[in-house]
């Protein structure tokens, strides 16, 4: 499997990290308890899953190749698309964070809403980021990246998957829990390894 569809499948295992976080959304809008523990579980995904494991990986390998050797097209894509969405993803993630702390503080509506705003923020900009990168940025690094680039991001890839074995397992482990709970009954963690 290449660094390309392996990233891919990363994508299916944030989605359903993005179903669980709707789904408790939702379960606050009907009048069930903000609960903290999940979303904090949910936090933690995000910043250990998508963030450093697999836009580590964008950042570090994929994108720097990309804004290496394809030019003003890709710097652009790059440079003024995905990393300032990943930067958003980060600032939802915080404010998250923040409106959960004020929220044990302070039981309140306003902070409820803001846990909703910001969580609901978080998954409508990854999904919207998931299918861009899918339907157009890897496409455009796989068609258009010389072989050999290719394949050192493959052997780079490799390496940090063996690096974050570990970490990766810890995360699925997760997942898999919470989407028992959250995720959409035909959800499963369809992670596989390079």
């Amino acid at each position: 499997m290449s660094s390309i569809d392996l990233m891919i499948h990363e994508h299916d295992n944030i989605l359903v990290l993005l179903s669980c976080i709707r789904n408790a959304c939702c379960g606050i809008l009907e009048g069930q308890p903000v609960e903290e523990s999940d979303f904090r579980d949910m936090i933690q995904l995000a910043r250990s899953y998508a963030d450093r494991h697999h836009h580590g990986k964008e950042e570090q390998i994929l994108f720097r190749e990309m804004t290496a050797h394809l030019g003003s097209t890709a710097n652009n894509l790059i440079r003024h698309g995905m990393l300032v969405e990943h930067d958003l993803g980060r600032l939802h993630i915080r404010e998250l964070e923040a409106a959960l702390d004020r929220y044990h503080e302070t039981p309140s509506t306003r902070e409820k809403l803001n846990i909703i705003a910001e969580a609901a923020g978080y998954a409508s900009l990854l999904q919207r980021h998931i299918e861009k990168e899918n339907e157009v940025v890897y496409s455009f690094a796989a068609r258009s990246l010389p072989q050999e680039v290719l394949e050192q991001i493959d052997q780079e890839v490799q390496l940090f998957e063996e690096q974050a074995d570990v970490q990766r397992a810890d995360s699925l482990q997760l997942l898999s829990k919470l989407a028992k709970k959250y995720a959409e009954p035909s959800s499963d963690i369809p992670y596989h390894h390079l």
